[in-house]
């Protein structure tokens, strides 16, 4: 398989009204987060089965789709990364990791993030030293810090709170919408699928000085009334 036959295989899904529409969803506007991104109008489900087809391309190859400015061709690359590591070997994982931590510059809107971040690094980081997390959620760079984020849900998945816990507290101030859902999300999920009252403890130490938007999002699966109480204390 090739790049040239990825991206022809990638395209034969193309949708020109989606293309139409999701320009405005991914905020591409000037000063917006997806400024300048273009899209071919390929769901999700479809880039899917084109990464499946094309699992064994070269990192060559997807660094070439890292590059465009087509968003289908970066998730496309993204996804074929997560299918390459989860069948790779130790030695294998490590190449990957390295490969997707030297290209988050390309790895540059919320979906492609959240496709890949918790299936790589959070994947890779089991076991090991987790500080490379504080650097990202300390990055200039807010895809960084969402890839710091959204990579605790590896660990959250398998019953381990704390480092969504600990990340959650270095991006409290963080200025960035997109970082307020994703903290939200994150702990949401840390109350969900480990313990409801670790969760608010963390809110009742942080809960005052939370981003309105982190904290909606982190007491969605609340009843009412608490989720009311919550939110007149913030």
């Amino acid at each position: 398989m090739s790049f040239a036959q990825a991206r022809k295989d990638l395209r034969s899904h193309a949708n020109t009204e989606k293309a139409a529409f999701l320009p405005s969803f991914f905020k591409t506007g000037k000063g917006e987060y997806g400024e300048g991104d273009r899209f071919l109008g390929v769901m999700v489900p479809s880039t899917r089965l084109v990464a499946k087809k094309h699992i064994d391309l070269s990192l060559e190859d997807i660094e070439k789709l890292l590059q465009s400015a087509w968003h289908e061709d970066r998730l496309l690359a993204v996804i074929i990364l997560t299918l390459q590591f989860a069948r790779a070997d130790e030695r294998g994982k490590k190449c990957i990791f390295d490969f997707y931590l030297a290209h988050t510059d390309r790895i540059n809107n919320w979906d492609l993030v959240d496709v890949s971040a918790d299936r790589i690094v959070g994947a890779y980081l089991v076991g090991k030293d987790l500080r490379i997390l504080d650097r990202l959620a300390k990055s200039e760079l807010i895809w960084e810090r969402r890839i710091a984020i959204i990579a605790t849900f590896h660990f959250t998945k398998s019953g381990d709170s704390a480092p969504v816990f600990h990340i959650s507290e270095l991006l409290l101030s963080d200025m960035h919408d997109l970082i307020h859902k994703a903290v939200g999300w994150m702990l949401r999920e840390a109350g969900k699928r480990c313990s409801e009252s670790e969760l608010e403890r963390f809110l009742a130490r942080y809960g005052r000085q939370m981003p309105r938007t982190m904290l909606r999002y982190a007491i969605e699966r609340f009843p009412e009334a608490k989720r009311r109480g919550y939110l007149a204390k913030s």
